[in-house]
C-alpha cells in the first residue's frame, strides 16, 4: 500500500473520489459537496486555521487503486484543555481492510505526535461539531446534510485500534403532523403569552445582529460543559453565511425576554434531499438541479442546534420555540419529518425535552479518543 499527502490538484481530486469509490453501491449515502470538504482544509475559508493546522492523505493499493483517506488537524484553542494534548482526525474512509485502516490511523497519529499531541479524537471535523462529526454506529438510514454516514465495519476499526468512546450523540426524529403531548403543548402556549417574552424568526438582512445574539446565548448556555471553548463571532457569522443558500428564515427562531436574547432554535431544510442527485458537484447544472429540488422535493428538516441561557432554562422557552415553529410549518403541508440532531448523551435536559415531545430514536454517533 502507498500513502500520499494531499498537496496538489491531482491528490485533492483523489481525496474527494475515495468516498465515491467506497460508497459506489450504497444507495443510502449522499455525497457531500466537494466544495464543502475542500473548504475545511482551505485557510481562507475556514478560520480554524488561524489557531491551528490541518493535513490529509490518500491511500492506494499496489495497483494504484484508491482504497482510503484521512485528515488530521490541531485546534490549538482546544488541544491543551485535556490531560493529554489532543488533536483530531476526520474524513476517514477506507475499504473493509483493517491493515489499510490502521495504516491511515498510524500516519495521522505520527503527524500529530510530531506536532506535540499525545492523543487524537475522531472522527471529528476541523471546525464546529454541527457537521462532519462522529462515527455512526446505530441508525444506518438516510443521512441529513452535514451528518456523518459510514459503513458499520468502521466501528471495529476504531475500537481495535484503541479508540474508546468519549460520548455518544443522539439523533431523534419527530413526525411533523403528529400532535405534541397535551402537557407539552399547554406549557408552550402559556410561555408564548407571558409578558416580556417575544419570539422572532431570523431576518437574512439582519444576519449580523442574529449572529451576535446567537453567540451571546450559546456561550452562556454551554459555559459549564467540560472543556468548553467559547465560540467566536467570526465563526458564527461564517456559519450563518454558509447556511444562507439553504435557509428558510421562518425555520430559525430566537426568543427574547424583555429584549434580552434568551434562546434559539436553528433548523434548516434537509439539503441532502436536494444534493443526492448532484453527486458532490455544484456546477451550473448542479445549481439548477439544486434549485429545482429545493422547491419540489424537500420534506425533511434538521434541527442543527438549540440553546438557552442558563438563567432562562427550565422556563419552557424551548417548548414555546417548537410551538411557534409549528405555527409556520404545519400550514405549509410541505415538511413531514424533523430530525433533532445531535444531542450529547451528557445533556440530560435536552434529552428529557425530546422525550416530552414524543420523539422516536433515529441515530447514534460516537466521538472517540485514542491516547498514544
Amino acid at each position: 500500500m502507498n500513502i500520499s499527502e494531499v498537496n496538489n490538484k491531482s491528490t485533492q481530486k483523489a481525496f474527494l473520489d475515495v468516498a465515491r469509490i467506497i460508497y459506489k453501491n450504497d444507495k443510502i449515502w449522499v455525497c457531500p459537496l466537494d466544495n464543502d470538504i475542500e473548504a475545511v482544509f482551505d485557510p481562507e475559508k475556514n478560520n480554524f486555521h488561524k489557531n491551528g493546522k490541518s493535513i490529509r492523505w490518500i491511500l492506494s493499493d499496489e495497483n494504484g487503486k484508491l482504497i482510503g483517506r484521512i485528515g488530521a488537524f490541531i485546534n490549538n484553542k482546544k488541544a491543551y484543555n485535556y490531560e493529554q494534548p489532543t488533536g483530531g482526525i476526520g474524513f476517514f474512509e477506507c475499504i473493509n481492510n483493517e491493515a489499510a485502516a490502521f495504516l491511515l490511523f498510524d500516519t495521522a497519529k505520527k503527524w500529530l505526535a510530531e506536532n506535540g499531541m499525545q492523543a487524537m479524537d475522531g472522527p471529528i471535523n476541523f471546525g464546529e461539531n454541527d457537521t462532519f462529526w462522529g462515527l455512526l454506529v446505530e441508525g444506518f438510514t438516510h443521512p441529513s446534510y452535514g451528518m456523518n454516514y459510514n459503513p458499520p465495519y468502521y466501528q471495529a476499526f476504531f475500537e481495535h485500534y484503541g479508540f474508546t468512546t468519549l460520548y455518544a450523540q443522539i439523533t431523534n426524529h419527530l413526525e411533523v403532523y403528529k400532535p405534541f403531548p397535551e402537557r407539552f403543548y399547554k406549557i408552550a402556549k402559556w410561555v408564548t403569552k407571558k409578558p416580556g417574552y417575544e419570539f422572532k424568526h431570523l431576518v437574512a438582512k439582519e444576519i449580523d445582529k442574529f449572529a451576535a445574539d446567537f453567540m451571546e446565548i450559546y456561550n452562556d448556555a454551554w459555559q459549564d460543559f467540560e472543556n468548553f471553548v467559547p465560540i467566536t463571532y467570526a465563526t458564527i457569522l461564517e456559519s450563518f453565511k454558509k447556511m444562507k443558500p439553504l435557509m428558510d428564515e421562518n425555520l430559525i427562531w430566537f426568543a427574547y425576554v424583555n429584549d434580552e436574547p434568551a434562546s434559539f432554535l436553528i433548523i434548516l431544510p434537509d439539503a441532502n434531499q436536494m444534493l443526492k442527485p448532484l453527486k458532490g458537484k455544484l456546477n451550473l447544472l448542479g445549481k439548477l438541479k439544486f434549485l429545482y429540488m429545493k422547491y419540489t422535493a424537500v420534506t425533511r428538516m434538521r434541527a442543527i442546534v438549540m440553546g438557552t441561557k442558563q438563567k432562562f432554562q427550565n422556563h419552557g422557552i424551548e417548548s414555546a420555540l417548537f410551538i411557534t415553529l409549528g405555527d409556520y410549518v404545519l400550514p405549509l403541508k410541505k415538511y413531514t419529518e424533523l430530525e433533532l440532531s445531535w444531542v450529547g448523551d451528557f445533556n440530560d435536559k435536552m434529552l428529557a425535552m425530546h422525550a416530552a415531545m414524543g420523539v422516536a430514536f433515529g441515530k447514534k454517533h460516537l466521538t472517540m479518543r485514542c491516547i498514544f
